[in-house]
């Protein structure tokens, strides 16, 4: 059988704004989930991106601008870019139109969240404080990945495809959903309450989650299983669509 296609959008390096990146990570783990990726820039080619795939990932990177959820921007927003949120908003509202699966990682989820009228939390040490870490910045400005414990709805469709109600995670987000979105609910939370993972009820082909599965997946099979229920909900699906 051919395999699945899942397909991924580019953004701007934030080192070099002349390159277009996706980090490796996301495309070894739905390589070793036995898909291809296909990856698009952002802009008018990505319109044609799920003609071309059975699956998508929304992937992690720099803050939605504000604007998209009615609010000004705090200090500490990054990486916003305008061409990125717009293309983004647009291929999930085509993969949610045709149920293609998606699988929506950090700022993926908070991407989820904003298009069904969502608002986000702009900077979590204002919010909840430092009880837990959810990334550290050094003094390079480098973003580096903490370790932390997150608990699942037991009955939710993660913590089933994860094979446990508690995992832990690496993390490197200092946004975070505030407002749930229309249909949105949160089914995973940090020990501070912070929400982690959410669920859309019409949607049953999405999983969303706040943390960074493709960091650890090589070595732990609970966050390859993400990348691998994907896969397997694309091949499956691919008849279908």
């Amino acid at each position: 059988m051919r395999r699945p296609r899942i397909g991924f959008v580019a953004y701007t390096s934030t080192r070099d704004p002349t390159r277009y990146v996706a980090p490796i990570d996301y495309v070894q783990a739905v390589e070793r989930a036995g898909a291809d990726a296909v990856i698009v820039p952002p802009g008018p080619t990505a319109a044609h991106l799920l003609d071309l795939v059975q699956g998508l990932v929304l992937v992690g990177g720099g803050d939605i601008c504000p604007s998209r959820y009615s609010a000004q921007p705090h200090p500490a927003c990054y990486g916003i870019d305008a061409l990125r949120d717009a293309t983004e908003l647009a291929v999930l509202e085509v993969a949610m139109t045709t149920r293609h699966p998606v699988l929506a990682i950090c700022r993926g989820m908070q991407l989820v969240n904003v298009a069904l009228g969502g608002t986000l939390h702009q900077h979590l040490p204002d919010v909840v404080g430092d009880t837990v870490a959810h990334r550290v910045v050094r003094e390079s400005a480098e973003l580096v990945a903490v370790d932390h414990e997150v608990s699942l709805e037991p009955t939710s469709l993660v913590a089933q495809v994860c094979g446990a109600p508690r995992l832990s995670i690496a993390s490197t987000h200092h946004q975070a959903v505030d407002r749930l979105g229309q249909g949105v609910r949160a089914i995973g939370w940090a020990e501070d309450d912070v929400i982690e993972a959410i669920a859309v009820d019409d949607h049953p082909q999405l999983l969303a989650v706040q943390w960074h599965p493709e960091l650890t997946a090589a070595k732990d099979k609970r966050q390859q299983s993400l990348f691998d229920w994907l896969v397997r909900e694309a091949r499956d699906g691919r008849t279908e669509r």
